[in-house]
């Protein structure tokens, strides 16, 4: 199979280098970067010392920042799937990209590894793709729990790929699985999705709770109503509960409010210190979907009628509404109720 990765970020690279590990010879993978000077340097110097640093890249991995020869002999014929676009584009920028792929290969079928809600419209990314591409491309979302270092590092993981027709998943499934990078398909495209939105507004309020030195009780308590919380919005959305008891929800709740890898785990622990958000941001480097989904999730919960206290906390403090010692005094005064 011949794969295109699109966006040279930190995870697009990690997929790219492990792709390329295990297609060998029997397949080329491409990394595209948006910038034509960023793809020259990648090409040159065989690694992407800004995002994964010390890790190099295989033989057969090509780097360039020419979208449509990025995307050329990647494509679907004779009904047999022989090529893929995986969309490694943060979510704010997936329509922009999806825009591209529909006008160089309308037809490539695509999977898209962003995790969030789109701001202001609220749209998951496969609510945001069915409105940007042709209704009968294959598609469907990478997710679970894994980190972009392990990952181009060759340490084990297990993710899931989830997609409307269970066919095309279980097929990218296999034929994207390998020694280090296990995958397992699933057809709960929206419970994926959910898990994966979600957990990164959580995991925002576990660190928030590290870093104040609440405890390992409150750390459990937080990621186990936390996953209620994510349950609740994501059967109100249309997903299956059983979604939520494997990687794409609790793996991957467990690893982001636990992982010191964590992006958004990462600035819980500084809004502990009391640092600005927009400091704390700019220090990051790299984005934090938890930051920007905070708001559209607890939007959109609200719409629903759905109970999420604790993702409205962290929206709360986000906003500056609350600081991060009253947002727990809150959450720890409300009602007591039935589990």
């Amino acid at each position: 199979m011949n794969i295109v990765v699109l966006g040279a970020g930190a995870w697009g690279t990690a997929l790219a280098i492990a792709f390329a590990r295990q297609q060998g010879n029997t397949g080329t993978v491409t990394l595209w970067a948006h910038e034509p000077a960023l793809a020259a340097l990648l090409q040159g110097a065989r690694v992407n010392g800004l995002f994964l640093p010390g890790i190099a890249f295989p033989e057969n991995l090509i780097v360039t920042g020419d979208f449509a020869a990025a995307t050329q002999g990647v494509a679907q014929s004779a009904g047999e799937i022989d090529g893929l676009a995986v969309v490694a584009a943060p979510l704010a920028e997936l329509r922009r990209t999806l825009r591209l792929l529909r006008q160089t290969a309308p037809e490539l079928p695509y999977l898209w590894v962003c995790k969030g809600l789109e701001a202001d419209s609220g749209l998951l990314p496969h609510q945001v793709a069915a409105e940007e591409m042709a209704p009968d491309t294959f598609c469907g979302a990478l997710t679970g729990p894994s980190f972009a270092e392990e990952v181009a590092s060759g340490l084990p993981a297990a993710v899931t790929l989830a997609a409307a027709d269970a066919g095309f998943a279980r097929v990218m499934a296999q034929s994207l699985s390998g020694p280090q990078l296990r995958i397992y398909a699933n057809d709960d495209l929206i419970g994926a999705e959910v898990g994966g939105a979600v957990k990164n507004v959580l995991a925002i309020a576990t660190g928030i709770c590290d870093g104040l030195g609440l405890g390992l009780n409150a750390r459990a308590a937080l990621i186990t109503r936390g996953l209620a919380e994510i349950t609740r919005f994501g059967m109100a959305l249309g997903a299956r509960r059983e979604t939520f008891m494997g990687l794409s929800g609790m793996g991957d709740l467990i690893l982001t409010c636990t992982g010191d890898l964590s992006r958004n785990r990462r600035v819980g622990l500084a809004l502990a210190t009391g640092k600005p958000l927009d400091v704390i941001t700019r220090e990051l480097g790299h984005v934090a979907e938890g930051v920007h989904s905070a708001r559209e999730v607890a939007r959109r919960a609200a719409s629903l009628g759905v109970d999420m206290p604790i993702t409205q906390a962290v929206r709360a403090v986000l906003d500056g509404r609350l600081d991060v010692k009253a947002a727990v005094a809150q959450l720890m005064a409300r009602d007591t109720k039935d589990e």
